[in-house]
């Protein structure tokens, strides 16, 4: 029991450290937004957007890109099927904003496992620009978002620009665990991340702004298709060709589905071992950010000695700053102090799912099943 005791009280102070790094680097981008000036805009952007069948909010997500504040820009809607009820959508689109330059492209082919990545690859030739933003067909923007990314691909030494994003809960316990999970432990993850390596070596599905250049020189959508973390990969290669990654401080948002508790768990499996997978001597490193799970692991292995108690207070302390400072300064969300109380729930699941991960490697995607092989995806069964 005691060396139980010495490993617990260990986990528990790398556990506040961590926390520590999390709101040390949560102040930094807060002031890398309140010193941030946004330059003219002057180049001209493509913006890609693949879809499949129809996502919370989609409407509302495709006008906010039509409402941007800025000169030249196009957007692209791709899809493997031409009868897709997102079709629908952006045909609404078009006659709401007839003065955008808005593209329905139908991507026939099946290029690898990850239909979005191979719809990617099918829409780029249509694509007028060399300046490319790619984000998901969930995602909604505020209207300086191009404003505030596009100007960062000026840099010659710039590679890639991504985006924070917070989650809209729908009606469901299990979708709203999964927006606070992406507020206050997912992203803080991604600033400490930042903070500890010196920058940012990976993408997030939010936003991936780049070059046609630089996309080719990793070798293009198509090299990109049977990974199912594409955004990662995307990130990790640009970062190894030499460039910079940039955190951008427009945060966007992408609206959860009605997540069933089964649902939620099965998401954030597919979400660990993706992770897992890309990342995997951080996601083994995880394993000192779970400071509840040590704390009480303290408290039962001292016998609740007053000091144990005190520890397990300083953690849950620790632990709700980093979930205010991060969703609510950094990403604004307003749900976060909603619900609150639900994240000791959210990150008992989380150390669940952590362990879990590590029985196997299949994830179920879109209704399918799939096996991950060094990151890439193998569809069970063919």
């Amino acid at each position: 029991m005691k060396t139980i005791q010495i490993i617990a009280t260990l986990g528990t102070f790398s556990s506040l450290a961590y926390y520590f790094v999390c709101i040390l680097s949560a102040s930094k981008i807060l002031r890398q937004r309140s010193m941030e000036k946004t330059s003219p805009a002057n180049l001209p952007i493509s913006i890609l957007k693949p879809l499949k069948g129809v996502d919370p909010g989609m409407y509302g997500s495709f006008r906010s890109h039509c409402l941007q504040n800025y000169p030249d820009y196009e957007i692209l809607f791709g899809v493997s099927d031409p009868l897709d009820p997102a079709v629908e959508y952006v045909e609404r689109l078009r006659r709401e904003f007839p003065e955008r330059n808005i593209q329905t492209i139908v991507c026939p082919e099946i290029l690898g496992t990850n239909v979005k990545v191979s719809n990617l690859a099918q829409m780029l030739p249509h694509a007028r620009f060399e300046n490319l933003v790619v984000n998901d067909s969930d995602i909604r923007v505020p209207p300086d978002y191009l404003e505030r990314v596009a100007p960062m691909l000026s840099d010659p030494k710039v590679g890639l620009v991504t985006c924070l994003y917070r989650g809209i809960a729908a009606n469901t316990l299990g979708s709203r665990l999964e927006s606070l999970g992406v507020s206050t432990d997912f992203i803080p993850g991604v600033l400490a991340a930042r903070f500890i390596e010196g920058g940012v070596h990976f993408g997030l599905g939010s936003t991936l702004a780049l070059r046609r250049a630089d996309l080719k020189a990793i070798g293009g959508f198509e090299s990109l298709a049977d990974y199912l973390a594409d955004d990662y990969e995307i990130g990790k290669r640009v970062s190894a060709l030499g460039l910079e990654i940039k955190l951008s401080t427009s945060v966007v948002e992408t609206f959860i589905p009605e997540y069933s508790l089964r649902e939620f768990f099965n998401h954030q499996l597919r979400w660990a071992r993706t992770v897992r997978e890309s990342r995997p001597g951080g996601y083994v490193g995880l394993l000192a950010t779970f400071g509840l799970m040590w704390a009480g692991l303290t408290v039962i292995s001292a016998k609740g000695a007053p000091w144990s108690w005190m520890l397990l207070g300083s953690t849950c302390l620790a632990r709700l700053a980093v979930a205010l400072v991060t969703g609510r300064k950094v990403l604004r969300d307003r749900q976060v102090l909603r619900w609150l109380p639900l994240i000791f729930v959210r990150d008992v699941i989380a150390v669940l799912v952590w362990i879990v991960s590590f029985s196997g490697n299949t994830i179920i995607w879109r209704d399918e099943s799939f096996r991950l092989r060094n990151g890439k995806l193998e569809k069970i069964g063919t």
